[in-house]
């Protein structure tokens, strides 16, 4: 089996041969995306006819080859995606995407020792150990969220600095993504509802669980980038004097937060729970933090309980200069 770089090579080399004939005379571009906690080798077809191209991951071809092991059903797949993709380019020209722009930039939020180099590129401001960057949304529907990241270079195109940015996207983020708390219990019923399971029995594998001892999940309606909720106030301080408690927030993925009420558990147990969730069920593309944020009900503050060392989120754990000396040492 070919390894990574072999294998993008045989892509570059191949992929056209693939495609439907009217794609032919394209050329194939390849280049580092930027992408919340991984950089991912971008494929995209140069057409002097079309300024939008769709952009499929060698990365994930990869995975599919790995996993089928066989090369040409892997570019075939790939190939239909790239076509499929150029029929669902919007028939409007780029320049309306744009228009508006003050009413559809929202908040995303990403870790900030993950994505050094990402946040070169965007607007961005930090929280806590987090960074708030930017979105544009263009659509938002049934079968999901269509939105571009705002980079230095387009918000100059908007005519927005950061400050700009920021108050646009506190309204705008509450409007296009209302914040929602629900308890896991209720979270975990619809899902067994979902799948088709009697109300009955549902209610019969949740249990009753007391409030202050119960999950609550922080998210949106959509369940995309939900953890941007954790940024309104005003949902944390509701939840805080309902329980009758002070808060830790558990980063669960970019999508989510579970809040608990502080009489839970020590912070530092809740941030080894979370590192090993991190670590073993959340796909690093998703991840958000290794710590754990506490929110103080009267102050209506919210700040870092935690200071684990392991700030980033792909399990490397750079090494200290004491250590490395000991290693000199030793030689």
């Amino acid at each position: 089996m070919m390894n990574y770089e072999i294998f993008k090579e045989v892509v570059k080399e191949k992929f056209l041969d693939y495609m439907p004939e009217k794609f032919k005379g394209m050329e194939i571009a390849i280049a580092p995306v930027e992408k919340v906690n991984v950089t991912f080798d971008g494929l995209s077809l140069r057409d002097a006819g079309k300024n939008v191209s769709p952009t499929i991951y060698i990365n994930d071809m990869y995975k599919r080859y790995q996993d089928c092991g066989e090369l040409e059903e892997t570019l075939m797949a790939a190939c239909d995606l790239m076509a499929r993709a150029y029929e669902e380019i919007p028939p409007i020209s780029v320049d309306s995407l744009y228009e508006d722009a003050n009413e559809k930039v929202v908040f995303q939020i990403i870790n900030t020792e993950q994505n050094k180099s990402l946040l070169e590129q965007v607007p961005h401001r930090e929280f806590q150990d987090l960074s708030i960057m930017y979105r544009l949304v263009m659509k938002v529907d049934a079968d999901g969220v269509q939105s571009t990241k705002v980079t230095n270079e387009l918000a100059k195109r908007l005519g927005m600095n950061e400050e700009q940015l920021f108050k646009y996207a506190a309204e705008n983020t509450r409007r296009i993504f209302p914040p929602t708390v629900r308890s896991m219990n209720d979270v975990m019923r619809d899902m067994f509802l979902k799948d088709g399971m009697p109300p009955e029995m549902a209610d019969m594998m949740i249990g009753e669980i007391p409030p202050e001892q119960t999950m609550w999940v922080i998210s949106n309606k959509t369940g995309v980038n939900g953890a941007v909720s954790m940024l309104y106030e005003n949902e944390l301080h509701e939840l805080a004097e309902n329980l009758e408690s002070d808060l830790y927030i558990l980063p669960s993925s970019v999508h989510e937060v579970i809040a608990v009420s502080s009489d839970m558990g020590s912070p530092e147990e809740l941030a080894e729970m979370v590192v090993q969730v991190n670590m073993e069920a959340v796909d690093l593309d998703e991840r958000l933090s290794n710590q754990v944020y506490h929110y103080d009900k009267d102050l209506r503050k919210l700040t870092l309980a935690t200071d684990t060392p392991n700030k980033r989120l792909d399990g490397i754990v750079a090494e200290s200069p004491l250590v490395y000396d000991a290693k000199e040492k030793s030689r």
